[in-house]
């Protein structure tokens, strides 16, 4: 369900991947990747603890607000590609990545910029991600300075 386009649906996930594992109950695969990417954020546990405030909040950009669920959401995507390689290349680039950033959470961040930029002209384009063009945004991270 972690593909539904329900965003209530989606949320409420997140908020019962996070009971499970508060209540140290077994987890499927995809729900361990959900928890920990919910554990490496702290800063969204208030939140996912008020289930109402979960499902029903608006996150505006132009508030200054970053949407909790995408936020981590992403965090998700770009670890099924490193499991995956796919787009191919990932997984061995990441590691590239891992050497210059030292912490894996960091560098996810400086992942997503990439991942947004052609997740966002897919849908203004209705096309298909640009997988040559994001390998490319992401191996000038590589090369960029800090």
């Amino acid at each position: 369900m972690i593909f539904s386009q329900d965003r209530a649906k989606l949320r409420q996930q997140y908020l019962d991947v996070w009971q499970k594992a508060n209540r140290r109950e077994p987890l499927e695969p995809l729900e361990t990747l959900i928890a920990d990417v919910i554990r490496d954020h702290p800063e969204y546990h208030p939140l996912l603890s008020n289930a109402d405030a979960a499902i029903d909040s608006e996150f505006y950009p132009e508030h200054g607000n970053t949407n909790p669920f995408l936020h981590m959401g992403m965090h998700i995507a770009l670890r099924e590609q490193v499991g995956t390689d796919r787009p191919a290349g990932i997984a061995d680039l990441t590691r590239k990545l891992l050497l210059r950033y030292r912490d894996s959470h960091e560098m996810e961040h400086h992942m997503m910029e990439p991942l947004g930029k052609v997740l966002w002209q897919a849908q203004r384009d209705q096309r298909e991600p640009d997988e040559v063009e994001y390998m490319e945004l992401l191996r000038a991270l590589v090369s960029t300075r800090k």
